[in-house]
């Protein structure tokens, strides 16, 4: 019987080089880095000044508000001063409930100072005690909303945001290649995981940027796929209902507006209350002049969004009868773990510790790409 390793080498064999699955990943990690590395490295930068932009905002913008309300704002007279100040805004206006003693915030979308820049709401905040406008902006015209925009978009509106989601699906596969590059042998887990005394610059280069990643590599995951989801749902809803379950929507309501007054915002604010006694007001949005409707927005006990939750209840503002209730609590799993996308991505769900790991992995992210090109650049000698 012929011996296997006497046996002649075709040119097939020769022109078709073997790949260990190894090699493949390495090579798909330093190309997937080299590609989408910048870009990718912006967006994890203003991520992490994200995580902290109502604060920032507030020491950029020092607002003095002098008065001494402690009592819950007064909502009817803080939509009052938004109609009395802006007489020409006849849309919805959308003010935040913030607490007890705090500054009102809210927003008017689609006004027509910025109807060129697509996502650009006129910005408001009241005094506590509602009675002074105290700061007016432009979303997009102050700092932090700039840095979001370039988070969220690369500053290039709805095309900027395909791109920042299928940039997140490159670093899936960039944190996945990645990780199969490092994976050890049998019985080498140990050494792998192991800061080396090395003398070569590229063996210490390779060893912190091996650390950093297996450190974030979870955190990295979780930031990736909720910011994927959330930068492109139509492309990844179809995914999750073929996983998981059909998503719900909340209705929107239009209800012609006639000359009949509106009931008081107040009114409406305790006829949403009965109907989820014990949840947390966190948004209401005021009717139009083409749309007689109240909608709020509620945060329920079980509902992990603070800031956007997801239980909705719209109130007719010329009858005061209940529309339509929408909590999330009943619906579908699909839709409950979309509604855990925006708190795990900004990290409120986990309070500080989380968040602090979220910003450290935002920078961590930006090391990764800096240390893996400087190692690139001294392995091919390109400087």
């Amino acid at each position: 019987m012929p011996n296997k390793s006497a046996l002649p080498i075709t040119a097939t064999q020769l022109m078709t080089p073997k790949l260990s699955w190894r090699k493949t990943s390495r090579r798909l990690h330093l190309y997937l880095g080299l590609s989408v590395g910048v870009l990718l490295t912006i967006i994890s930068l203003s991520g992490s000044v994200l995580v902290y932009y109502p604060q920032i905002d507030s020491l950029l913008n020092p607002i003095n508000d002098t008065t001494t309300n402690t009592k819950i704002p007064d909502w009817d007279k803080a939509y009052s001063k938004l109609r009395k100040n802006f007489p020409s805004k006849l849309g919805p206006w959308r003010l935040e409930n913030t607490g007890v003693n705090s500054i009102v915030p809210a927003r008017y979308y689609n006004p027509i100072e910025t109807k060129e820049h697509g996502f650009a709401p006129l910005m408001v905040w009241l005094s506590s005690d509602n009675d002074e406008v105290i700061r007016k902006d432009y979303w997009g015209e102050y700092l932090v909303t700039w840095i979001y925009n370039l988070h969220f978009s690369l500053l290039t509106g709805a095309i900027g945001t395909l791109v920042v989601g299928y940039i997140g699906i490159a670093t899936l596969l960039l944190i996945i290649s990645g990780f199969f590059a490092w994976f050890p042998k049998p019985g080498q887990w140990i050494k792998s995981l192991k800061f080396k005394r090395r003398s070569s610059k590229i063996g210490l280069l390779y060893d912190w940027h091996k650390l950093i990643g297996l450190a974030l590599c979870i955190p990295l995951l979780v930031l990736t796929a909720t910011g994927v989801m959330l930068a492109i749902p139509k492309q990844t809803d179809p995914v999750l209902i073929a996983l998981v379950s059909n998503i719900n929507s909340p209705s929107k309501t239009q209800m012609q507006a006639n000359k009949q007054s509106n009931i008081p915002l107040s009114k409406a604010i305790l006829i949403a209350q009965k109907a989820l006694p014990s949840a947390r007001l966190a948004w209401i949005e005021t009717p139009s002049n083409l749309n007689a409707i109240y909608r709020f927005r509620f945060q329920t006990d079980n509902d992990p969004s603070y800031r956007f939750p997801h239980s909705y209840i719209e109130v007719n503002a010329s009858t005061g009868e209940l529309e339509s209730l929408f909590n999330i609590d009943k619906q579908s799993t699909a839709s409950k773990i979309k509604n855990w996308l925006h708190p795990l991505h900004d990290g409120s769900i986990g309070g500080n510790i989380l968040k602090v790991i979220w910003v450290l992995s935002g920078f961590g992210s930006a090391a990764l790409f800096f240390i893996g090109l400087y190692r690139w650049l001294v392995r091919t000698n390109i400087k």
